[in-house]
C-alpha cells in the first residue's frame, strides 16, 4: 500500500476514535439534561431516577443504520460474495440498499418516539420557530432527494463497494453547493422535525447524529477515494 493512502488511514482512525468519543460525552450529556427535564415535570412525590430516562436505542439504531451498511459494503468489497450469492453486483446492491431504507424507517421511527416520550421546550412552542422547523424539513427534503436523483440508487447506496462506479465525480446540484449533501440534508431533516416538535430531547439526538455522520464522512471518503484511485490505475496499465 501505498505510504500517502497509510497516513490516511491511520489519520481517519484516529479522527474516528475522537468523534466517537464526543458521542459517548453527547450521549451521557443528553440522558443528564432529559434527567432534569423529567423531574421538573414529575410528581413531587414521586422518586425521580436515571433509569426514568432512556435515549439509548436511539442514538444506537442511528450509528447501526450507518455502520452496519458500510461493513456489509466493505467486506463485499473485499470478498465479492454478496455479489456472487446474488448473481449481480446490481442485485445485490439494491438488496443491501432495500435493508438500509427499512433500517431508515426504523430509525425515523425511533426518533419521533423519543421525542414524544420526553417533555416540551416552552421556548420552542410558538408559531415562529415551528415555521422555521418547516423550512428546515423543507431545505433537508431537497437536499435529500437531489442527492438520490444525481448519483442514482446504486450511487446513493453504496454502489461503489460492489464495484459499480461513476465514470466522474458528481458536481451537478445539490455537490455543486455542499459536500456530502445527502448526510447534511437527512441532518436538517432531524432538526426540522425536532423544532416542529418543539423537542429538546429532538435537538440533542440530531446533534448527536450529526456527530455520527462525521464519524462516517470521515471513515468513508478516504475508502472511496481509494476505490477510485485503483480504477484510475488499472485504467493507466490497460493503455
Amino acid at each position: 500500500m501505498p505510504s500517502f493512502l497509510a497516513r490516511s488511514r491511520k489519520d481517519s482512525s484516529n479522527k474516528c476514535h475522537t468523534i466517537l468519543s464526543l458521542c459517548s460525552v453527547l450521549l451521557d450529556c443528553v440522558k443528564t439534561i432529559l434527567f432534569q427535564l423529567v423531574c421538573m415535570h414529575q410528581d413531587p412525590n414521586e422518586v425521580c431516577t436515571l433509569h426514568s430516562v432512556d435515549v439509548t436505542p436511539e442514538p444506537l439504531t442511528f450509528f447501526h443504520v450507518i455502520y452496519l451498511g458500510r461493513r456489509v459494503a466493505r467486506w463485499e468489497h473485499k470478498t465479492r460474495k454478496l455479489s456472487k450469492a446474488f448473481g449481480s453486483p446490481h442485485l445485490a446492491c439494491y438488496t443491501l440498499g432495500g435493508a438500509i431504507l427499512l433500517l431508515n424507517v426504523l430509525r425515523s421511527h425511533c426518533f419521533t418516539q423519543a421525542m414524544l416520550s420526553q417533555p416540551r421546550m416552552q421556548s420552542l412552542d410558538n408559531p415562529a420557530v415551528y415555521h422555521v422547523g418547516l423550512a428546515l424539513l423543507g431545505v433537508g427534503g431537497v437536499f435529500v432527494l437531489s442527492s438520490f436523483l444525481a448519483l442514482g440508487f446504486t450511487g446513493t447506496f453504496l454502489g461503489d463497494y460492489f464495484g459499480i462506479l461513476k465514470e466522474a465525480r458528481v458536481t451537478m446540484f445539490p455537490f455543486s453547493v455542499l459536500d456530502n449533501p445527502m448526510y447534511w440534508g437527512s441532518t436538517a431533516i432531524y432538526l426540522g422535525w425536532a423544532i416542529v416538535h418543539a423537542s429538546p430531547t429532538g435537538l440533542l439526538l440530531t446533534a448527536l447524529v450529526a456527530l455520527i455522520y462525521m464519524v462516517a464522512i470521515v471513515y468513508e471518503e478516504p475508502f472511496t477515494a481509494e476505490i477510485y484511485q485503483q480504477k484510475a490505475s488499472q485504467a493507466y496499465k490497460r493503455s
